[in-house]
């Protein structure tokens, strides 16, 4: 925890944000529209505080999982075929053993095809590596690495409740570069209370020596239910504020943007597109996605359909020859509309300002988001600026009719 005079200190750094209504630099490449694979893996080794994704810290339930898993792909083999994108996230996949990681493959390859060349994802966290693990990776088709480092300052890590320190991150950055793999995405959080700007820094500069082709950069949120939650609600931890997190936003884009990474969405960055991340972009362009496991989506021609929160629960459905949904939607043209404008707002590509010809508030609204210097109108596009991605969430609403 840090003090009253530590926070002054920290709020009183010069962040100097250059020109912050600067168009984002970035055009996504259009989305493959062949359907991306997502493997939702519920195994950790501990429970990150900050963490409310479904999961548990015992891998124990694996054999029952990966024999859930194996029924739940037969009922998706003959909609979704010839992927070109898997992700394998969770959870950590990396806490399960070669053997684990080699079952999980075959099963995937024995239900479904992917394209050659395909975007091969592991999540990974750098207490879980070793060389001959990355060995077995690689030797399973995985190309892309997407480590879990958070931070490489020690006191950080400790608020976040990671099961690793900056020794161990640094020595995976170095065991994935030498074991070579040529993808490497490492994921960041920065906004915490213990993280002053220069800190901050550090670690970025630290990461860059490794030249990751992707990083992710993601604000600190206090999800509900997550224990970092309830240390907030009883007064134990606090948030660093609105305007502070703004700074470190703008400051990151900024920073990144001059050391050749493109701020392509929110939070993601990428050397150059043809390592922006291929399944995210899916997501982001509602393209079709098959999400496999307990709490994982699906989005497939305007639905969306998502699996119960639980193992057992999992389990014991596709046991008795039923598919695992918890519920799922039908999207309305309304929605989809809002969607189209939500998620594009959240990317450097922006939205299509024909393709919603007729629905937007095209005078007023976006007349007066451009004067604001929340988005710029170029070549046809309705593109969000650095400030605009601090309000992209916003956005939809005041421009949809």
């Amino acid at each position: 925890m840090v003090n009253g005079k530590e926070q002054k200190k920290r709020a009183a750094i010069s962040f100097n944000p250059v020109n912050p209504v600067s168009p984002v630099k970035a055009f996504l490449p259009a989305p493959s529209s062949r359907p991306g694979l997502y493997i939702h893996i519920p195994f950790c080794r501990s429970k990150c505080l900050y963490c409310d994704f479904y999961s548990v810290a015992s891998s124990a339930a694996f054999p029952a999982w990966l024999q859930a898993v194996q029924r739940e792909a037969a009922l998706y083999k003959e909609r979704f075929h010839d992927f070109d994108s898997l992700y394998l996230g969770g959870g950590t996949p990396t806490v399960l053993g070669e053997r684990q990681l080699a079952q999980m493959l075959d099963c995937l390859h024995k239900h479904f095809t992917f394209c050659p060349g395909s975007e091969m994802t592991i999540e990974a966290n750098p207490d879980s590596l070793s060389r001959d693990k990355l060995k077995v990776i690689g030797s399973l088709g995985i190309n892309r690495i997407s480590l879990g480092v958070q931070s490489l300052d020690d006191r950080d890590l400790k608020y976040l409740g990671r099961s690793h320190d900056s020794k161990q991150a640094l020595k995976s950055l170095d065991l994935v570069r030498s074991c070579g793999f040529a993808d490497l995405a490492a994921d960041l959080i920065y906004g915490l209370e213990t993280q002053s700007m220069q800190g901050w820094r550090r670690t970025l500069d630290r990461i860059l020596e490794f030249r990751p082709e992707h990083i992710s950069c993601y604000q600190l949120t206090f999800e509900s239910g997550a224990p970092l939650w309830k240390m907030k609600a009883a007064g134990r931890v606090r948030s660093i504020g609105e305007k502070l997190e703004s700074a470190f936003f703008i400051w990151t884009s900024r920073y990144l943007d001059k050391r050749g990474y493109q701020h392509y969405e929110i939070s993601n960055f990428a050397r150059c597109p043809e390592f922006m991340s291929r399944h995210n972009l899916k997501y982001w362009g509602h393209v079709p996605y098959l999400g496999l496991g307990p709490s994982a989506h699906s989005f497939h021609a305007g639905s969306r359909w998502w699996n119960v929160k639980s193992i057992r629960k999992y389990c014991r459905l596709l046991a008795e020859g039923k598919a695992p949904i918890e519920a799922s939607e039908v999207l309305s043209e309304e929605q989809l509309d809002l969607e189209t404008l939500g998620l594009g707002l959240r990317t450097s590509a922006g939205v299509d300002l024909h393709a919603l010809a007729g629905r937007l508030k095209m005078d007023e609204a976006l007349a007066e988001l451009q004067k604001s210097g929340l988005v710029k109108v170029t070549n046809g596009r309705i593109l969000p600026t650095r400030k605009g991605f601090l309000v992209a969430d916003s956005l939809p609403l005041m421009l949809y009719g």
